[in-house]
Formats: structure tokens, C-alpha cells, sequence
């Protein structure tokens, strides 16, 4: 077990199971989640299906590992940007942008990424669920930071970390995002975080 409590996998199983995952998304990528089967993913990699069932339970069980990852690197991404040596305010400001543009980027413009995710999304996965626990927590030790700095009020900042979450979530919730894309009478984001981060001060 690793120091997070996650199981670490030998060595050569492991790279199997990065094959897996990365031929998986590349087909759901390509034809759609929908479309690939785990036959598909066995075809692709040269092997029977009965093997990948020897990692894998079923093709949802893949797809929540694949989402993992793609959640993992934006929380390494707003983790990074957490660390930055900027004002408290400029590092919220710049997660929520990052997390907008990946949203916008990867999992709009992509018609069959944005297919993966509602999936994720509509099932109420752990995975999913787990991610956004992760990114208040780095929103939360931000808040601290920006607390003890003065910028922000004094307050509960695993409160005002949900609350900020909540009061941004438009600009990196994709079904939000595609339906409030380019509306007029809806608040640019640059209005959004703005007025979010007003909240805290």
C-alpha cells in the first residue's frame, strides 16, 4: 500500500494497466464511449478480452480509472498553482481560470471527451466526488494563506472553500459550461471570479 492508502501495483502489471487505460481513451477518444467495447480495446492491444477482464471488471471500470486520470492532472495542475509565490487572491483567480479553460478545451471542444465526462458525471462516481473534495481542500489552504496574509476575512475556510467552489462552478462544470457558453445574459467569467473573490475579502 502506498503512503496514500492506494494499492501499488508490481511493476509489470502495472504497465499492462497503463496499456489498458491508454488504449481505452484513445478508442473513446475516437468512436466514443458508447460505441467502444472492451472487445475493441482487447483488439487494439493485440490481447483477448478475457485478459483485460483480468484487470478490469467491466468497461464502466475503466472508464472511471481513465477519468481519474484526466482529474488527477488538473488537481496537479491547480496544486502547482497553489504553490505559486503570488497573492492568495491571484492563485483562486488563476485555479478557476486553468480549470475553466480545461473545461472548455479538453472537455467541450472534444466532442467525445465531453461524452466520457457526463457519463462520469451522471453516475455520481467516487471518482468524481473525491475530485472535488480535493479541489477545496487546495482552495481551503489558499483561503488560510490569504487569511494570515490579510487579504481575506477571518472565517471557516472549509466553508468559504465550498462556497467558492459553488459560487464558480459555472465556469468548470461542463454541462453548466456548454449551456451557459456564449450567452449574453450570462456573467463572463472574469465578472464570476470577481465577484467570488469579493465574497472573501
Amino acid at each position: 500500500m502506498s503512503e496514500t492508502g492506494e494499492a501499488v501495483l508490481e511493476p509489470d502489471r502495472q504497465d499492462t494497466v497503463e496499456r489498458i487505460l491508454e488504449a481505452g481513451e484513445r478508442l473513446f477518444r475516437h468512436y466514443g464511449y458508447s460505441k467502444t467495447t472492451v472487445a475493441d480495446i482487447a483488439r487494439d492491444l493485440g490481447m483477448s478480452p478475457a485478459n483485460i477482464y483480468r484487470f478490469f471488471a467491466s468497461k464502466v471500470e475503466i472508464h472511471q480509472a481513465i477519468c481519474g486520470r484526466m482529474l488527477a492532472a488538473v488537481l496537479e495542475a491547480l496544486s502547482g498553482i497553489a504553490r505559486l509565490p503570488l497573492p492568495a487572491e491571484e492563485r483562486l483567480r488563476r485555479c478557476i481560470a486553468e480549470q475553466h479553460r480545461v473545461t472548455v478545451e479538453t472537455m467541450l471542444d472534444q466532442e467525445k471527451v465531453h461524452e466520457m465526462v457526463i457519463v462520469a458525471i451522471e453516475r455520481d462516481w467516487h471518482v468524481i466526488e473525491r475530485h472535488i473534495d480535493q479541489v477545496h481542500a487546495v482552495y481551503a489552504e489558499i483561503i488560510r494563506q490569504g487569511i494570515v496574509a490579510g487579504e481575506f476575512a477571518d472565517r471557516d475556510v472549509d466553508v468559504a472553500a465550498k462556497c467558492f467552489g459553488a459560487g464558480t462552478a459555472m465556469l468548470c462544470h461542463p454541462q453548466m459550461v456548454a449551456q451557459c457558453a456564449r450567452k449574453a445574459n450570462r456573467a463572463t467569467p472574469e465578472e464570476l471570479i470577481e465577484f467570488a473573490l469579493r465574497a472573501l475579502r
